[in-house]
């Protein structure tokens, strides 16, 4: 601790009276110790002792007072002094009082043992400053966070190691304030005072430097998670920061040594190319390959000059590679399709520029391929079209043009029919594309509207035909509404045609006839027989005797299409005699044929259009078209596998026209049995794993070939092996057995299904014969039927034995050596249908 002159001097001089005091006091001692140790020695000895202890004594008493006297000078002394001195420390402090109070400050005093003190607070002015001394101690209610945590900080500091500080703080009011804190023995001091200009702008400047190093800090860490290596260059072209994936890249330990090493990751060339663009002031931009992680893989390279630096990244884009290559492989796939499609196609980009075309586009327009591949625009192949007179006359043709270029501006679909100057009829089909471009579809429909026309014309003469038949004939679709009928109808019943023509349902009809023939049961058959879903739809026939005398015969039979026949006959006139039952014989006869040739011819010509809509069914199953919904791909699939089963049908009602009609040859030829017998298997293998059936063969080792045609003996085996698995049981077995006996050869399709009941055998090879017997399998019912035809075609026969519950078994007999026949004739032989579709 520090002291003053004076009090130096004090000191000292207490000091001297205080060793003379000792000294007077010694002497005292010493004399008493010789007067008591002497009490034994001789009285003359002791006598001269006590004088000189007397002497000694009053010399002491003496110097005693003196000190005493002396003492108290002193202290008359020291007290003026003191009280100079005190005087002058107190104007002093009011000095210093006057000094400190004088500048606007905040000024808090620690010291060790005592409360804290506010010395001074004449800092008034500041937003967000106390006024109140208690207040101003709890700093975290006026500061900001962060500058309550700075200061408890340092006021740490400079109570554990004295740490002087002086730093700038924010009040909750955001105005700036100096903190300074010094410390002195055991005391500590802290000021608050206001910011002068230049530290204001010092305070400023700190702040925006905190706020880029915050930015900067969490910038380098979002790099750092990035999966692509990025870096930072110097102006000397050195390597200053790189993240976390360029030191997995270049195989590194570390940061560090990627900086201490300068790993590149780029190779040197592909840095010349980086250089010379910064150089020149630009962004180096190119896709490479290097070598990262020990792969080397195609990478975006991306470098920009920043303030004589260099910021750089590198973007892994194997999977965008990959996916581009696969998209290329996937557009020339279908490139490869839409070549081979009959529809042309045209694709335009938003700026109208030939992007894509097929054959059959160039076919359809007879245009240059050199000048398609210069990518013209939509209206430049319009002119071009024009210039060779193909296009349809119009009175504008810019007008004309320009209604069909609108797509590309409104997004409205275009639909039109183009009829060409040299006799084509094209279907124009052209739609938005969602990337601006259009798709056209040019459909060549020449040919299907001269085949609608053909077919129209037909119906026409069947019409006709039906119109000069004696026999009543009428159809009725699956709604029950009459949808044909013929004049003899209308006279037979006698209900006018103008009637007829309003299509009424067979309820209608009923009701206006009844009074006829008012036999309620027949009606009743008959109308539900036309109207009624019935898993196995009946053929019934009888006869009418009116209430007016008149005979009819009618007939009723279910069409493959779900509609349904009837035919009425007046048998009345002539009709009892033999000749007229021959001649109503040979009608029907003549009628079942024309009925026979009317439905081939209907199947027939549904054939072309059938395939037709097969063919843009599986195109719009394409992804190539646009994504369908689950729902649409649902109704697709239905419609795919509708259009299949019916054009089946056709070919069965196909094959059966011509078995009749006597057009059918066989084409003879040895052929393996083996080799039938796999075709067969083949075409039932899929509903067969489906049902979880065993497939049991067994052929005889010396049957090897065969004299048959082949095709229609696989025909043969393929129908009666489907009606064997669809009427087989689930986990069941089918067997197919083949030996050679007596100059024949014997096919056995055996199966343990739910068999045919006895009083049904019989029927099992009528066409039109379908029964499920509560299976899933159904069918036209005309496999068996077709079966037993060419079997016997063949010289052979078929039998059939089932019992109900436990399974049916077929036999076929082939000869060896068949002779080659031709179908047609004998129309009861060929008669029949099937047990099962």
């Amino acid at each position: 601790m520090r002291t003053t002159p004076g009090q130096n001097r004090r000191l000292t001089t207490r000091l001297q009276l205080a060793l003379l005091l000792l000294a007077a006091m010694a002497c005292v001692a010493t004399m008493l110790a010789v007067f008591v140790g002497g009490h034994q020695m001789e009285a003359n000895e002791l006598s001269e002792r006590q004088l000189a202890v007397v002497g000694i004594v009053a010399a002491t008493v003496f110097m005693a007072g003196l000190i005493i006297w002396h003492m108290g000078s002193v202290a008359r002394k020291e007290a003026g002094k003191a009280k100079a001195e005190s005087q002058h420390l107190r104007r002093n402090l009011a000095a210093a009082d006057a000094i400190i109070r004088a500048e606007p400050q905040v000024l808090i005093f620690w010291e060790q043992g005592q409360a804290v003190r506010i010395a001074s607070h004449t800092l008034t002015g500041i937003p967000g400053l106390p006024e109140q001394h208690a207040e101003i101690l709890r700093f975290g209610q006026w500061l900001q966070p962060a500058s309550a945590d700075t200061l408890k900080t340092s006021l740490d500091m400079l109570f554990t190691n004295g740490r002087a500080f002086s730093i700038i703080l924010k009040t909750s009011a955001a105005a700036a304030i100096e903190a300074e804190g010094r410390a002195a023995g055991g005391r500590a001091v802290l000021r608050f005072k206001d910011v002068s200009t230049y530290k204001a702008e010092i305070a400023r400047i700190d702040e925006r430097h905190a706020a880029l190093t915050r930015d900067i800090h969490s910038s380098r860490a979002l790099l750092d998670t990035l999966p692509m290596p990025v870096w930072l260059r110097d102006p000397a072209n050195r390597l200053i920061w790189v993240n976390k994936a360029y030191v997995k890249a270049v195989e590194a330990e570390s940061e560090l040594e990627v900086l201490d090493r300068q790993i590149e990751l780029l190779e040197t060339r592909q840095r010349k190319h980086v250089l010379k663009a910064v150089g020149a002031g630009q962004s180096y931009r190119a896709r490479v390959h290097l070598i990262a992680g020990g792969e080397r893989k195609p990478h975006d390279i991306v470098v920009i000059p920043v303030d004589g630096m260099m910021a750089g990244a590198a973007i892994d884009v194997t999977d965008i590679e990959t996916a581009q290559g696969e998209l290329d492989r996937q557009v020339e796939a279908y490139d490869r399709t839409l070549d081979r499609v009959e529809t042309a196609v045209a694709l335009f980009n938003r700026e109208q520029k030939l992007v894509f075309y097929n054959a059959a586009f160039t076919k359809l327009w007879s245009l240059d391929p050199e000048w398609l591949t210069t990518r013209p625009t939509d209206s430049d192949i319009l002119d071009r079209l024009r210039e060779i007179g193909v296009l349809p006359p119009v009175v504008s043709h810019r007008d004309w043009k320009a209604q069909v270029l609108a797509g590309y501006r409104s997004g409205a679909p275009l639909e039109d029919i183009w009829h060409l100057t040299d006799g084509r009829i094209v279907n124009v089909i052209a739609e938005q594309r969602p990337d601006g471009g259009v798709t056209y579809l040019f459909g060549d429909e020449t040919d299907r509207l001269a085949l609608e026309a053909r077919y129209n014309a037909l119906i026409d003469v069947q019409r006709e035909t039906l119109d000069s038949l004696k026999e009543g004939v009428a159809v009725f679709g699956t709604d029950g509404r009459l949808k044909l009928f013929n004049r003899a109808f209308c006279g037979i019943w006698q209900i006018p045609a103008g009637k007829l023509n309003e299509l009424p349902h067979i309820g209608e009809i009923i009701a206006a006839v009844q009074n006829l023939y008012p036999d309620a049961g027949t009606w009743m058959r008959i109308g539900r027989a036309v109207t009624a879903f019935q898993d196995e739809r009946e053929t019934f026939s009888g006869q009418m005797i009116r209430t007016d005398n008149v005979v009819v015969d009618y007939a009723l039979m279910p069409l493959p299409d779900g509609a349904t026949l009837l035919t009425y006959a007046d048998v009345t006139d002539a009709k009892r005699a033999e000749r007229a039952l021959v001649e109503r014989n040979e009608a029907l006869v003549a009628a079942d044929r024309l009925k026979t040739n009317f439905i081939g011819h209907i199947s027939y010509e549904l054939r072309t259009p059938l395939n037709t809509i097969i063919g843009f069914s599986d195109m719009l199953a394409s992804p190539m078209f646009g994504e369908l919904n689950d729902k649409q791909r649902e109704y697709l699939a239905d419609i795919m596998s509708s259009s299949k089963t019916l054009l089946a049908i056709i070919d069965d009602i196909l094959d059966l026209t011509t078995i009749e009609a006597g057009g059918l040859e066989l084409k003879v030829a040895p052929v393996g049995v083996r080799a039938i017998i796999d075709a067969a298997i083949l075409g039932i293998r899929e509903r067969a794993v489906r049902s979880r059936l065993t497939i049991d063969i067994a052929v005889a080792d010396d049957v090897t070939e065969i004299m048959v045609d082949e095709a229609r003996m696989r025909q043969v085996l393929y129908n009666l092996l489907s009606n064997a698995v669809g009427f087989s049981k689930i986990n069941g077995t089918v067997y197919l057995a083949c030996w050679r006996q007596a100059g024949n050869i014997f096919f056995r399709v055996e199966d343990a299904g739910i068999g045919i009941p006895k009083d049904q055998i019989g029927r099992v090879f009528q066409r039109f014969e379908s029964r499920s017997r509560g299976s899933e399998h159904r069918g036209a019912g005309l496999g068996l039927s077709i079966a037993k035809s060419l079997v016997e075609l063949h010289g052979g026969n078929i039998e059939i034995t089932s019992e109900e519950g436990r399974g049916t078994r077929v036999v076929v007999r082939i000869p060896e050596r068949p002779v080659s026949r031709t179908s047609g004739g004998d129309r009861d032989r060929l008669a029949g249908g099937e047990r099962a579709a």
